[in-house]
């Protein structure tokens, strides 16, 4: 896995990636930093990533459990370290998962199959942080 990551002079702080997959994403600093606020700050891509993971094994897993999932949002927040190197200390998300017929305890042991298995990012992000989970089940 490999991205490129390139300054862009004239900006301010602001950064365009491109993945070794081929896609473009844009991350810039906060104002106070020197940015301008146009696009996330690299930390925010950190907990969209974690939580795309974590959504990515939920779904999977009840797809595969055979479970009708119709639906999988993650409510992510973080809280950061006061002094540098300024880590994440504690992360917790909150899982709505809607669907027909669909088991609360399938998706309890899918978030925690993700969270203690499968989810490479929360795993990782886990050695400097406590990661928390909560979730919902909506009939839909």
């Amino acid at each position: 896995m490999e991205c490129t990551v390139n300054w862009m002079p004239g900006s301010g702080m602001a950064f365009a990636a491109e993945t070794g997959s081929g896609h473009l994403l844009n991350m810039d600093g906060a104002p106070e930093g020197g940015g301008r606020n146009l696009a996330p700050r690299p930390m925010e891509m950190l907990l969209v990533g974690a939580g795309g993971c974590t959504a990515y094994d939920v779904v999977l897993i009840l797809k595969r459990g055979r479970h009708d999932v119709r639906g999988c949002q993650v409510r992510v927040s973080a809280e950061r370290a006061e002094q540098d190197p300024k880590v994440f200390t504690r992360i917790a998300m909150h899982f709505t998962v809607t669907g027909k017929g669909l088991p609360p305890s399938a998706v309890e042991r899918a978030i925690a199959m993700s969270h203690e298995k499968y989810c490479s990012a929360t795993i990782m992000l886990g050695k400097t942080a406590e990661v928390v989970t909560t979730h919902e089940v909506l009939e839909g």
